[in-house]
C-alpha cells in the first residue's frame, strides 16, 4: 500500500512558477507520475519518472517548461512548473505505478492539489 500527499498548489500569474511536491509513504519503489484534470476535461498525463531514474517523460504541452524529479531519500517527487500559462490551470495529481502515460496503469493516487494560473 502506498499513500501519496501532494502539496504546493496555489494561485500564480501567467509566466510565474510553482513547485509541486508529492510525499510518498509505504512501498516507494514505483515510478511516479503527475497528471492533471481541468474542469470539464479528462485527467491527462503531465510527466513521469522511473523509480531509480533521472530521466523525465513529458507531455508535449509542458515539455521545456516543467521538470519532474525525485528524492528517494525523502520519498518525495517534485514537479517544477515554469512559464505557467492559464491553460495549465487544473487539479494536479501524483500517482505511483509503472512508467506510463496512461492513467489507468497507475496503482495509487494522491488527493490532488489545485493550480490556478491567472492571465
Amino acid at each position: 500500500q502506498v499513500q501519496l500527499v501532494e502539496s504546493g498548489g496555489g494561485l500564480v500569474q501567467a509566466g510565474g512558477s510553482l513547485r509541486l511536491s508529492c510525499a510518498a509513504s509505504g512501498r516507494t519503489t514505483y515510478a511516479m507520475g503527475w497528471f492533471r484534470q481541468a474542469p470539464g476535461k479528462e485527467r491527462e498525463f503531465v510527466a513521469a519518472i522511473a523509480a531509480y531514474g533521472y530521466t523525465g517523460y513529458y507531455a508535449d504541452s509542458v515539455k521545456g517548461r516543467f521538470t519532474i524529479s525525485r528524492d528517494n531519500a525523502k520519498n518525495t517527487v517534485y514537479l517544477q512548473m515554469n512559464s505557467l500559462k492559464p491553460e495549465d490551470t487544473a487539479v494536479y495529481y501524483c500517482a505511483a505505478g509503472p512508467v506510463s502515460r496512461i492513467t489507468n496503469e497507475y496503482h495509487y493516487w494522491g488527493q490532488g492539489t489545485r493550480v490556478t494560473v491567472s492571465s
